[in-house]
Formats: structure tokens, sequence, C-alpha cells
């Protein structure tokens, strides 16, 4: 973001001159949101809330089936994805049908549900409290994996009258699904197979920039950040996307900053899509949230929010200490896929995590991914997806 805004400011200084800055076409989606990107497609769109028990409001998506199988009004079986940390549901759909994961899903007859973790573009409502209030961003990934997973697939289990689902979750939605699955019983029964893209339980290894925020205290953190949102997207956003990043010349170097975070895959990225990629992305997330990750890299452990003092810890969990999550008692059969240049999902922190996984069913390791490439790579349909919905075909037999 930093590397962005040096960028804008050129921008501003030198101008459009000598046609050194030429614009490229600006991709239609990047003035909607996502029910209009899953139409503009011509894809059916539902559109739903979710209220979960302490409040939140999570607008979430479903694609019934897909272009050609419409005919078959039966049940479907059913997928829902999960987004990753400063993301949302956008990322599913971000590019061409025969490259987006939600829409080859759908044409392949499944019933794709698109989720929102709270705090996010599209889920930034609270019957109790204000989005401007204090109280409503006090929460970070615990809360997703105990409030949102459950309301959402609870939701989605009534609405379409099946006990079981897929699970995909990126980043962030595998770390929520390890925990959910592996403290809710009841829940993990609902899934049918958890296929983690990118997974993120320790952070010990991490390589990213965002390492950076683990050098700030904890008593500074939310001094330097505020206590309500972090990164949430707004208009400066889609400046970058249209009006900076849209230019031939200045392309690689938006493409760079999301490397930097991310890791190193440049020639899998289809930069005719940075736009979209950066007109809804980073879509917001709680300081709380983020206060987190920066205590999982300092410590190297998958645990829970530290609220800054014995007392405070034991008034939220009756313990002086965070406890742990142990992703042993998850029985659910997983599937995963992590990359070779993932500087957020980084290897060692996955060959930690893999001998934990009690129902590994899969593992595949793609040495030349990013982070992002398990939802934008060009490659992904042949290097994923393609697998994914093999498996589940194989499963449904």
């Amino acid at each position: 973001m930093w590397l962005l805004l040096t960028v804008a400011s050129l921008i501003s200084a030198l101008g459009t001159t000598h046609g050194l800055f030429e614009k490229l076409p600006e991709s239609p989606e990047v003035a909607m949101n996502i029910s209009q990107m899953i139409t503009y497609w011509g894809y059916p769109n539902e559109e739903f809330e979710v209220v979960t028990e302490d409040g939140y409001i999570l607008e979430i998506n479903r694609i019934p089936h897909g272009k050609k199988n419409s005919e078959n009004r039966g049940q479907r079986p059913v997928v829902f994805l999960q987004h990753g940390l400063l993301a949302s549901a956008t990322n599913w759909i971000a590019n061409l049908p025969n490259n987006s994961l939600a829409f080859i899903l759908a044409d392949a007859g499944y019933d794709v549900w698109l989720g929102n973790s709270r705090g996010n573009t599209w889920a930034r409502r609270n019957i109790y409290y204000s989005p401007d209030s204090v109280e409503f961003w006090a929460f970070s990934f615990d809360e997703m994996a105990k409030y949102d997973l459950p309301a959402t697939i609870d939701f989605i289990v009534k609405k379409t009258g099946q006990e079981k689902l897929y699970y995909v979750g990126h980043s962030q939605g595998t770390t929520i699904g390890f925990i959910a699955f592996s403290t809710n019983p009841e829940l993990a029964k609902r899934i049918k197979t958890f296929y983690a893209l990118a997974p993120v339980a320790t952070v010990k290894y991490i390589k990213s920039l965002l390492k950076e925020l683990e050098l700030i205290p904890s008593y500074l953190f939310k001094i330097i950040f505020g206590d309500k949102m972090f990164l949430p997207h707004n208009y400066f956003d889609e400046f970058l996307a249209t009006a900076v990043c849209s230019r031939e010349t200045l392309n690689r170097v938006c493409s760079n900053a999301l490397f930097i975070i991310c890791g190193f895959d440049t020639k899998n990225l289809n930069t005719s899509r940075l736009d979209v990629y950066l007109s809804h992305n980073p879509a917001g997330t709680s300081v709380q949230n983020m206060l987190h990750w920066t205590q999982a890299v300092r410590s190297g452990k998958f645990q829970a929010f530290n609220w800054g003092s014995p007392t405070q810890n034991v008034i939220h969990y009756n313990q002086p200490t965070p406890p742990y999550y142990n992703v042993t008692d998850m029985h659910v059969p997983i599937a995963v896929w992590n990359g070779g240049n993932d500087f957020l999902a980084d290897p060692q922190d996955v060959d930690m995590l893999l001998p934990q996984l009690p129902n590994l069913i899969y593992h595949k390791m793609i040495p030349p991914y990013n982070h992002l490439d398990f939802i934008w790579a060009m490659n992904a349909p042949q290097e994923v997806y393609n697998e994914i919905v093999s498996m589940m075909a194989e499963d449904k037999k």
C-alpha cells in the first residue's frame, strides 16, 4: 500500500505527458458489488444476510447453478468458499469465468456459496453496535471461527436442506476452519471435505512485509492504528486501481506491490485484471485482528487472542494465558495445496502443520506459487481447481 501511495504521487507529478502513462481499458467489474459481478457473467445470483449469535450481519452470495446446467433443478452438492485476510467473496469471482473457482464449480454442477467475514466491505453491520464504535471492532479471527462460520454454515444447511457441504478456504479462511472444526464437533460433522489453499495455522516463518508489524509493541499497536478498522476499502483504492495501476507503464509497479507482500510469481498474474483485484482489495478487517496476527508471528504458536493481561485473559478464557488451538482435534478429511514462494503461508509453517492433520487425504506443493496464486493465478485451474472438482466428483460416486 505504501508503494502504491508513492506511485500515486508519481502520477500526480508527471501526469500523462508523451503517452508515458497510457491508460489501459478498465474492467467493468471495478465498480460492481458481488451480486453484480456474478450476474455480469451470466450466472444466477442469490443474496442473503446471515446474523451471527453476537449480532454481526454478514452478506453472503449463492450461485445455485452454472450457465449451462440450469435444467436440473434437483439438489446439487453444496460448496462453501471462504476468503482470506483483508479480503472478501470477490476473490473467488475476480477473474474470467474459466479462471474463477466459484464459476468453475457452478459450471461443474455444484451449488456454490460465497462467505464474508465480519468487518470486511460486505459485513460491516451489527444489530447492537455501530461500525463507528470501538465495540464493533473488538474481534479477531477467534470470533470469525466461533460465530461467523457456524452461523453461515447453519444458514446454508437450512436453506439447501443438505446436512453436509464441501468447505474451501484460502489463507485466513483455512485458519478459521482449523479452529471451528477442531473446537466445534457438531459443526465439523457437516463438512464432507476441507479443501485448504495456502493454509495458515502458525506464522512462525512468515517472510511478508506484514512481519514488520511484529516489531511494534502491543501497547503501541492500537495507538498507531487506532482501535477500529484496519485497511478498509475506500475511494482511494479505486483511484489506485483505475487511475494509477491501469496505466501501462505503472502496471508492473502495482503488481510488484502485491508480490512484496505475498511472494513472487510474476508470470502467473493476469495484469489485465489488476484493476479488479485492487478495486476490491483490501476489503478491511479490525485492528484487533491484525494485532492477533502479530501476536502469532511473535509467539510462533496457534493461539487465541491475548487480551493483554492475565486478569483480562481469565475474564475471557478462565485462564491467565490464551488457549492453544490443537489441529490434531480436527478429524475432517482435508486436502492441502501450498506454494513454494508463499511469503504468508511459508512452506516451513505448512511442513509443521501437515503431520498434525489426522485425516490428511491429499497434499500438493506448487514450487512457483505465491499466496495469491491460489485465487488469481492464470494456471490455477490446471494446478488446483480441476483437482478439487475431480476429488469432489469422485466423492459423489
